[in-house]
């Protein structure tokens, strides 16, 4: 009877699948190395509060680490390291390696650009003797969530001369900081009978900017008291805000969650926990086998569009320079290529049972999430990876040491959502989305498992290392 059971036991050991709680399957020494690439992430993530910001931040740590600048025509070698900024709001970086492009590259995709308020082009006027800028919400938000936290102004101005002005406003702890008012629970009795999307109108996603009026007799006194404080700072005038991107952000900053620390809360993690993932990945690289690729995207939250999204040419441009520096067609790199869609997907959340499918969503501390399929009901909008790209990811992740899931968003009838994969895989390169499961998604203070991130670090670098072995 004894020996039967065993027998079972080693047979279900043998077929049935079964995922375990990350903690479980590390040491001390690994534990250890988790906190300090987290550390890491926390402080690049207070420093990226825009996706400029990002790039910014990131092209310093690539070129304290040997990256310069690739143009057209420069000579590689394996070992390079080469990065090309996209008008500054998307980056492109390679690690030359020892195969020639015409076997393909391994390319790791995330984007920088988050959820938040932009200041419409007119935004400061005077209403009750309160001056406030509106703004014009980017990407998919909760309108609601967006009220009454503390805001922070961060952004350029293009001035007619050709110069650029930098305004951060709310960052040092002695700046003001905005906000957006909202109703008093005693009178908001007709405001809480509404749907979610009309609780807070887009209209009125207004931030408070000032109240003291200009110590003269004219009109807008309030209105002319804060554009003088801003020409005093800045040298800016109204006219200015014409060729202007401000965004407001949450002045929130980043923290460890929970009384283990297992957790970190912060602005921004979708999907710059995926960003930092792979930028990080492609610094601890070596010379790898095929030439590693890391993106950071713009615009990805309101579809990918623009010059600096991943629908814009910059990175065919990127690559056909490189792939012309070893005489190779891009189209043929481009079909031995793998590309990891590096972005975040769903946490179950057990407050919110009722939308995810247990047995397919991404659990906290269950490793790096891998999404065969994002898209919304019957798959619409998405890569769909094939069989092969994930069976090769979960050998590798199995040679490595990588923990992970497979991670589906929400029941099939919930909702759904896309990512870049569909325009690489357009490009006729193998993709796949695979990234860091979130808590509170697109909400302005979002919740991630400090595991989950260091597994998807570690993910990125093992199929930068591993493809093409």
């Amino acid at each position: 009877m004894e020996e039967q059971k065993k027998e079972n036991e080693a047979l279900r050991e043998q077929l049935l699948y079964r995922q375990k709680n990350g903690y479980d399957l590390i040491d001390t020494a690994e534990r250890l190395a988790l906190e300090d690439y987290c550390n890491g992430y926390k402080a690049f993530l207070d420093a990226a509060r825009t996706e400029r910001e990002a790039v910014r931040e990131a092209i310093t740590q690539a070129e304290a680490r040997g990256f310069v600048p690739f143009t057209p025509g420069m000579a590689i070698q394996p070992g390079m390291k080469l990065y090309r900024s996209n008008r500054g709001k998307a980056l492109l970086l390679a690690v030359i390696g020892e195969q020639p492009l015409s076997d393909g590259c391994t390319v790791a995709a995330a984007h920088v650009d988050s959820p938040r308020l932009d200041l419409k082009q007119l935004p400061l006027y005077e209403d009750g003797e309160m001056a406030y800028f509106k703004t014009h919400y980017y990407g998919g938000i909760k309108k609601y969530q967006w009220v009454t936290i503390p805001l922070e102004l961060h952004g350029v101005v293009a001035l007619k001369n050709g110069e650029t002005v930098e305004i951060v406003i709310g960052r040092d702890a002695e700046d003001p900081q905005f906000v957006i008012t909202d109703l008093l629970p005693h009178l908001a009795g007709e405001q809480m009978q509404k749907k979610g999307p009309e609780i807070i109108k887009g209209e009125n996603l207004n931030l408070l900017a000032g109240s003291v009026p200009y110590a003269d007799e004219g009109k807008e006194r309030v209105k002319l008291a804060v554009l003088s404080i801003l020409n005093d700072r800045y040298g800016i005038t109204e006219e200015d805000f014409l060729s202007a991107e401000l965004e407001a952000v949450p002045a929130l900053p980043t923290r460890d969650i929970g009384l283990d620390r297992s957790f970190i809360g912060g602005y921004g993690h979708d999907d710059r926990v995926c960003a930092y993932a792979e930028l990080k990945a492609l610094f601890d690289l070596h010379t790898p086998e095929k030439t590693a690729v890391c993106i950071l995207a713009d615009k990805e939250e309101i579809g990918s569009e623009g010059t600096s999204g991943m629908q814009s040419e910059a990175f065919e441009c990127f690559m056909e320079d490189l792939c012309a520096a070893q005489g190779v067609e891009k189209r043929r790199c481009f079909e031995k290529s793998l590309c990891i869609s590096a972005d975040v997907c769903n946490a179950f959340d057990p407050v919110y049972p009722e939308v995810s499918e247990k047995r397919n969503n991404a659990k906290a501390n269950y490793g790096m999430g891998i999404s065969k399929y994002t898209g919304a009901r019957g798959k619409s909008g998405t890569n769909d990876a094939d069989a092969e790209t994930v069976g090769k990811l979960r050998g590798i992740f199995e040679k490595r040491g990588v923990v992970w899931q497979m991670a589906e968003l929400g029941k099939v009838d919930q909702g759904g959502g896309g990512t870049v994969a569909m325009f690489m895989s357009k490009r006729n390169i193998s993709t796949i989305d695979a990234g860091v499961p979130v808590l509170s998604m697109h909400a302005p203070f979002e919740v991630v498992s400090k595991f989950d991130c260091y597994m998807t670090y570690k993910g990125v670098l093992a199929v930068y290392e591993e493809n093409g072995k």
